[in-house]
């Protein structure tokens, strides 16, 4: 199976969590693109619009399967190895999907205040469409 991670490549948070699950999976199920790589996210019909939502997963088996936002998240979340008995107490607590929804909203929204906005966008070395440029930490 093969998911790909569609981020904000300018994102200091976006970036530093894409280097936690590039050093956790090493391209063994996940592949990168950044929101800024338009000729890559054109293959999958992604715009400038659907990018402002957060974070895209696509299933690369079955491309029409997306996930966004929060719930990209959790499903990176649940793909990892434990990771469902996580996902699973954090969605079975009542109120806490919503919560969690909310907080994802307003970090998305206030990222590069919060966190700092990148001088260059950081390109994955499992990059999604095969033609992995160098990696710009």
């Amino acid at each position: 199976m093969n998911y790909y991670v569609i981020y904000d490549g300018n994102c200091n948070l976006c970036v530093t969590l894409v280097q936690l699950l590039e050093t956790l999976d090493k391209g063994k199920l996940f592949h990168y693109a950044p929101m800024q790589d338009e000729q890559t996210l054109l293959k999958w019909g992604i715009t400038a619009q659907d990018c402002e939502q957060g974070v895209i997963l696509i299933d690369g088996n079955e491309p029409q399967r997306r996930w966004q936002g929060s719930n990209a998240a959790e499903e990176i979340g649940r793909l990892l190895p434990v990771g469902s008995i996580f996902v699973d107490a954090y969605r079975a607590l009542p109120g806490m999907k919503w919560a969690g929804d909310r907080f994802y909203e307003q970090i998305r929204d206030n990222r590069y205040t919060i966190f700092g906005k990148r001088s260059s966008t950081y390109e994955s070395g499992y990059c999604a469409d095969g033609n992995c440029k160098e990696s710009k930490s």
